[in-house]
């Protein structure tokens, strides 16, 4: 079973973000019943499902209907948010039950001061509602080495905003019991322009999780933003002989051996942390 899998419901943003790669297909939101046919087949492939690969997950008008027929499905939700929609739409992204609701407060560093305010006013006003709910808030700065962030501002404002353990781990730190801030470093997205890394790849794509955009492509992983890996379309094949394809497993078996079978693995930043 897969610890995860992301399913791209819509790939529509409302921003665009200094780090995002983008992406060049055509705009697409999933429909209700191309969601759960994605469902009927993740039906003991994974319990946990990540509502991203590109695009804002809160734009597409059926997502509270996505999380609770996943919910009613046993299935756990884990939303990934540029956070600019919470202050219209978190009432009822409460009400609909997300396992985990994560927020990447670095999508809005670009924005003027007032804004940036308003912003973190109406994002922390949601963080702290949905984390006493009981939905796991997770605010995200994924962009450690970037001068133009706005890291210590971040940080000073949710200290002043939230009393909690304030207690540092490997990912981050931990507020209290719901509520975390996690970083990571700024990373290359892969590209076929990029360049190479080097000879060594290790990823744990195919092996800990694999990606659906909204067409129904399969991905081996939420970096392949313009499905460049195409391994196959869930909605035209069952996803178990996707992922029983010689593609895949030797995909699988190259990175066992720190090798990429795939040449846009070997243009990918995101994989050398993991060497």
């Amino acid at each position: 079973m897969y610890a995860k899998v992301y399913i791209e419901i819509t790939n529509i943003c409302n921003m665009r973000c200094s780090f995002c790669h983008g992406h060049s297909r055509p705009p697409r939101r999933m429909s209700r019943e191309e969601f759960c046919r994605v469902l009927d087949q993740l039906d003991g492939q994974t319990k946990y499902i990540y509502y991203h690969l590109m695009g804002e997950p809160l734009i597409h008008p059926e997502l509270p209907d996505f999380l609770r027929i996943a919910k009613e499905r046993g299935f756990k939700s884990i939303i990934t948010t540029n956070g600019t929609l919470l202050s219209k739409r978190g009432a009822d992204m409460i009400a609909a039950g997300p396992h985990k609701i994560s927020i990447s407060l670095h999508s809005f560093e670009g924005q003027d001061a007032e804004a940036f305010e308003r912003y973190m006013t109406e994002v922390t006003d949601f963080a702290d509602t949905a984390s006493q709910a009981g939905i796991i808030v997770v605010f995200r700065l994924w962009n450690r080495g970037f001068d133009g962030g706005r890291n210590d501002s971040i940080y000073d404002y949710l200290r002043r905003r939230f009393e909690g353990e304030w207690t540092e781990n490997s990912r981050g730190i931990r507020i209290h019991d719901k509520l975390h801030l996690e970083w990571g470093d700024r990373f290359v997205w892969p590209d076929r322009e990029a360049p190479l890394w080097g000879d060594e790849v290790f990823c744990y794509g195919l092996r800990d999780h694999f990606g659906i955009l909204c067409d129904g492509t399969v991905v081996p992983c939420c970096m392949d933003s313009d499905g460049v890996i195409a391994l196959g379309n869930i909605f035209k094949e069952p996803i178990a002989d996707i992922l029983d394809s010689s593609r895949v497993k030797n995909m699988i078996n190259g990175f066992a051996h720190r090798k990429a079978t795939e040449d846009l693995c070997r243009r990918c930043g995101y994989a050398q942390r993991f060497l």
